[in-house]
């Protein structure tokens, strides 16, 4: 069950934090244009260019931060399973290539974002690991 709520919580703890990073740090450095409704994903898809680039840079930042957060706290509550963390990592991942394969966008964006979420997934490995007892790691 202590798994079980460690791979929730760690979900929820990169959910927030891919929220403040590219939200209430990114549109606020970068704001989007006055017309701009970011939870319409066609308003998104047919204004890319709009999109300030210092505003996809904390996209990029965001989902690397997320995947490291949520693996790192998975791992704390666990303490004995890496793979709460592997699943929150996954989970990341695959939202991270939705938003690359769904919406249209400059190469150098898809491959920094698509890069650094396999960076973060591997970082957040490693930080993760270090919070597993080795008596029960798996």
């Amino acid at each position: 069950m202590k798994n079980v709520f460690a791979t929730i919580v760690g979900f929820v703890v990169a959910s927030f934090v891919v929220y403040f990073f590219e939200t209430l740090i990114g549109h606020t450095f970068f704001p989007l244009p006055e017309d701009a409704d970011p939870m319409d994903i066609e308003w998104i898809k047919n204004n890319m260019d709009k999109i300030p680039v210092g505003s996809k840079i904390f996209v990029v930042i965001a989902h690397f931060m997320g995947i490291v957060s949520g693996m790192f706290v998975a791992a704390k509550i666990s303490k004995i399973s890496m793979i709460p963390s592997y699943i929150v990592g996954v989970l990341m991942l695959l939202a991270t290539a939705f938003v690359i394969l769904s919406l249209p966008k400059e190469l150098w964006f898809s491959l920094t974002d698509g890069l650094f979420a396999i960076v973060g997934f591997i970082l957040g490995k490693v930080i993760a690991s270090k919070y597993i007892s080795p008596i029960h790691a798996q």
